[in-house]
């Protein structure tokens, strides 16, 4: 079976992208999907998004890591598939869709989209790090020399080491370049590298910072190797209300693939 397929990017975080809402991909074979994401034997990708009907939102995202494997919420592609959503016309400039970890809202603003993400209610505060869910699992970390520094190695280390284990945690490295202002770059599980940017990191990020009071803005600006993200939350003392992920999403090129 061939299948039409669209590439997209949200600040160098890359995706397969996929309509799906006639049913016609085996979403058991994960093995094709984990071929699809390789650079060098399939298109290339970070992740494998699959966009379906729902019943009671404009539509469903389903969502796979480069491993093939189904995994939880991905903020950079939950971006690209309400922009992939505007271009087959599905929607407009709104969107309610559902995800892994339940609904969410998006708006398109002059080509930028916003995403509303999950509630955030815990946030775990240890010696050196934080540890939080914004979606998916997050350990957050400060450094120095973020440029020159091995996120591979050292984020492979934390990612498979006490206290996550099998499960594992996405790692972020962060450094504050201004008062609302951060550098973070992002091992994330799955795909068992660096990525150019990760979306549920980065609001990781900026609601860690801010509940470790490195920041006192409720709208912070985070700076990716892909290019620059923004998240903007309401705080009180139950916790992080009303999160937006706020960024560029671009299709990148059409193509047809052998299933």
């Amino acid at each position: 079976m061939k299948m039409t397929f669209y590439k997209y990017q949200g600040t160098g975080n890359d995706f397969i992208i996929v309509d799906n809402r006639l049913q016609t991909i085996n979403k058991n074979d994960t093995k094709r999907i984990e071929q699809l994401c390789d650079r060098r034997f399939g298109i290339g990708a970070d992740g494998f998004i699959l966009l379906e009907n729902d019943e009671r939102t404009d539509f469903k995202m389903v969502y796979y890591n480069a491993d093939g494997n189904q995994s939880s919420m991905c903020g950079n592609g939950g971006r690209c598939i309400v922009a992939f959503a505007k271009f087959l016309g599905i929607i407009e400039n709104e969107a309610e869709f559902m995800a892994i970890d339940g609904l969410h809202k998006a708006k398109i603003e002059n080509e930028t989209v916003h995403l509303q993400m999950q509630d955030v209610l815990e946030i775990q505060t240890f010696e050196k790090h934080h540890f939080l869910d914004t979606g998916s699992p997050h350990h957050v970390q400060m450094v120095s020399g973020i440029a020159d520094y091995n996120v591979k190695a050292k984020g492979s280390e934390i990612r498979y080491g006490r206290p996550y284990n099998d499960v594992g945690s996405n790692v972020n490295f962060v450094e504050q370049l201004a008062k609302d202002n951060f550098a973070v770059r992002t091992y994330e599980r799955g795909v068992e590298d660096e990525t150019f940017s990760c979306g549920t990191g980065v609001t990781a990020v900026a609601i860690a910072m801010h509940k470790a009071g490195k920041t006192e803005s409720t709208s912070v600006s985070l700076k990716t190797p892909g290019g620059q993200l923004k998240v903007s939350f309401d705080s009180n003392d139950k916790g992080y209300h009303n999160i937006w992920l706020i960024g560029p999403a671009v299709q990148v090129f059409k193509g047809v693939i052998e299933w």
